[in-house]
């Protein structure tokens, strides 16, 4: 009987051996996972479980007890230093199982700054998993200084949180303005607004130069700008990297992360990619997508795909982030976009910016605006677009475009 084991116990792993099961598939699944929880949700690290609104136990994908009843084997708190390709085993430690199709589910890391920088001091984190968000948590005291580098939406989430809890908040990205590489400037302004009116101070254009340390400590921060600050504890938010170094030791092929055809196939067709490690076809060129959706959408189709479907993985892409009150849904990619038409509630309670390649709609940002948000991810799932009038106009009803 067929053997199915899957390295990576985060979204992507536990949506494709549960759809395995889901799918009829009898044979031994193994579950590999580097940390020693059960697979649980990432999004609420950076924001309801480090406000202490969301307790551990809700944050399992599923309650471990599920794991057993569905007799898939889960193996917690291991690393996979090696997988043999020629005799179709991974190995950890002493432990060595064989596989029939193997699925690298390893997920990205945190860029880390360099040691020179101050990488290594205490008090310096990243967000990337529940170690993170608990090593993290007890800093967040109001009337603590907290120096976030990086205005993404990481960085951005943790300085939402980190503002709310009453602590002062310093923001540094070194490009021209937040959200430079994922937004057009009004959502760049959008939230620099929200975020300002919020006693945040955001400073663009600005790097940090170096980290000092009191007794191994994190203690002050000098800028590009000048500015010398003193800080008790920074947050790292400056990107992610895909993890592939066990898929390039094992004579995989690697671009921007594991190269796998639209099955999800890598260049081994017994062994398979999903979530944010690999890089897919996608539109004549190749794309890598973080974010919840692609990972338990790319792995459900690579589940399916072993036991022979042949699905090819066309992605729908969508992303949220939560800071304050305001919800952000975005739809599509914006890659390639030409300009940008904004769309106001007549109480302007809402927002939404609809990015075009000239007369077509490829993405579209919404702030407290999920009816904007469903229209245009169905509008942009059924390949039609909308006018750029219409948009502008609160009083035209974007729904009348979906039977257009």
């Amino acid at each position: 009987m067929k053997k199915v084991v899957v390295i990576g116990a985060g979204q992507a792993g536990a949506s494709l051996v549960i759809k395995l099961r889901e799918s009829g598939f009898k044979g031994p699944i193994t579950l590999v996972g580097s940390e020693p929880h059960p697979p649980y949700q990432r999004p609420p690290l950076s924001k309801k479980y480090l406000l202490g609104e969301m307790a551990l136990d809700r944050m399992f994908l599923r309650p471990e007890s599920y794991y057993a009843e569905q007799n898939i084997s889960l193996e917690l708190g291991q690393t996979v230093h090696r997988i043999n390709r020629e005799n179709k085993a991974i190995q950890f430690g002493k432990k060595i199982i064989p596989y029939d199709d193997l699925v690298l589910a390893t997920g990205s890391w945190p860029r880390r700054l360099p040691a020179a920088i101050g990488g290594r001091i205490k008090k310096v984190f990243t967000m990337r998993n529940l170690a993170d968000a608990d090593a993290m948590a007890s800093e967040f005291v109001e009337g603590r200084h907290v120096l976030i580098i990086g205005g993404g939406y990481i960085g951005l989430e943790a300085a939402a949180v980190a503002a709310t809890r009453g602590l002062k908040v310093t923001l540094v990205e070194m490009a021209d303005r937040i959200l430079s590489r994922v937004a057009a400037p009004q959502t760049s302004n959008y939230f620099r607004n929200l975020h300002v009116t919020h006693g945040v101070t955001i400073k663009e254009n600005v790097r940090l130069k170096k980290l000092s340390a009191h007794d191994g400590v994190v203690s002050y921060a000098d800028l590009s700008d000048g500015t010398k600050l003193k800080i008790d504890f920074a947050i790292v938010g400056v990107g992610i990297v895909p993890a592939t170094d066990l898929a390039k030791a094992s004579g995989l092929k690697i671009s921007d992360g594991i190269k796998v055809n639209s099955l999800g196939q890598t260049s081994d067709p017994a062994i398979w990619a999903a979530g944010d490690c690999c890089a897919f076809p996608y539109r004549a060129a190749e794309q890598r997508l973080e974010s919840v959706p692609n990972a338990i959408d790319q792995a459900e189709i690579v589940a399916q795909n072993i036991l022979g479907a042949q699905i090819e993985y066309v992605p729908k892409p969508w992303f949220w982030s939560d800071q304050y009150n305001v919800k952000l849904q975005i739809a599509g990619l914006n890659t390639g976009f030409s300009n940008v038409v904004t769309r106001e509630t007549p109480n302007q309670s809402a927002i939404s910016f609809w990015y075009y390649d000239d007369q077509i709609l490829i993405a579209v940002d919404a702030m407290n605006d999920p009816r904007a948000f469903m229209v245009a991810k169905r509008l942009l799932e059924a390949g039609k677009t909308v006018p750029k009038e219409a948009v502008r106009d609160p009083q035209i009803d974007l729904k009348t475009f979906l039977t257009a």
